[in-house]
């Protein structure tokens, strides 16, 4: 009997393992894709864009290369200066095709509400980002992200209605996160505004203000006041009791 269990459970979890993987396989999350077909998804994607992307990269892969075997067949050993020019080759690739591959996703998104995701993805572990936390119907957008720098807030959409929606954001986070500085950023091309391609880099260069503990515990303070924020959001005009849903119900 035992053994039949062992064997039924067995079964369960082999079934289990091969419905995991067929769900990474045809999944679109690219968090569930191998690193391999990350890479691959990502050139596909950047080789649209930019279309010199094939060229550069075996410029910057195969130039190295010739330069190693003509050095390596004047200046002994051969194997020596192949193997560096090979291993400078992939690293020159492979640094290329990273910045471009950013280069083409702001190309991609630039101008597109609510791109500023995109750089705040790009910010690492060290940040926490809440994108969309608050936006107009003109499509004027606040995202929100967390780190070292204490809390920034990044507007995206017509200068003259930022203005308005990020002070009263200013004020709420400040009230949760007292003591916590709040930096505020206009993305765009305007003067006094970050560039989309730039926005990254901006924030990172922020001064640290606070250590990781006071990160974690300001996250904290904000996923509260967004919850309160939730359930405000509410549409308003009273509830229907039991009883009005009752005759609701027997008027259809």
């Amino acid at each position: 009997m035992a053994s039949k269990k062992a064997k039924e459970l067995a079964a369960k979890q082999k079934a289990e393992v091969k419905a995991a993987k067929l769900r990474k396989k045809n999944s679109t999350n690219p968090r569930d894709w191998s690193q391999w077909r990350q890479i691959r998804e990502t050139y596909r994607i950047t080789a649209k864009e930019d279309p010199k992307l094939p060229l550069i990269l075996g410029a910057a892969f195969f130039v190295p290369l010739i330069i190693g075997v003509v050095l390596g067949l004047f200046v002994q050993p051969l194997w020596f200066y192949v193997s560096m020019s090979l291993t400078l080759g992939l690293m020159l690739a492979m640094l290329l095709f990273v910045n471009r591959a950013k280069r083409a996703t702001f190309k991609r998104y630039e101008g597109k509400a609510g791109s500023a995701e995109v750089a705040l993805s790009m910010l690492g572990k060290a940040w926490t980002s809440n994108p969309s936390i608050n936006a107009t119907r003109q499509m004027d957008v606040i995202h929100r992200t967390v780190g070292p720098a204490g809390i920034v807030l990044v507007g995206e959409g017509e200068s003259g209605r930022l203005k308005q929606l990020i002070s009263s954001e200013v004020k709420r986070h400040e009230q949760v996160a007292y003591g916590v500085p709040v930096t505020t950023i206009q993305m765009g091309k305007n003067a006094g505004q970050v560039p989309l391609d730039h926005l990254a880099n901006h924030i990172k260069k922020l001064p640290k203000a606070i250590n990781s503990t006071q990160i974690l515990d300001t996250n904290k303070r904000l996923k509260a006041m967004d919850n309160m924020r939730a359930r405000l959001s509410m549409p308003k005009g009273p509830m229907p009791t039991s009883k009005g849903a009752r005759k609701a119900m027997r008027g259809r």
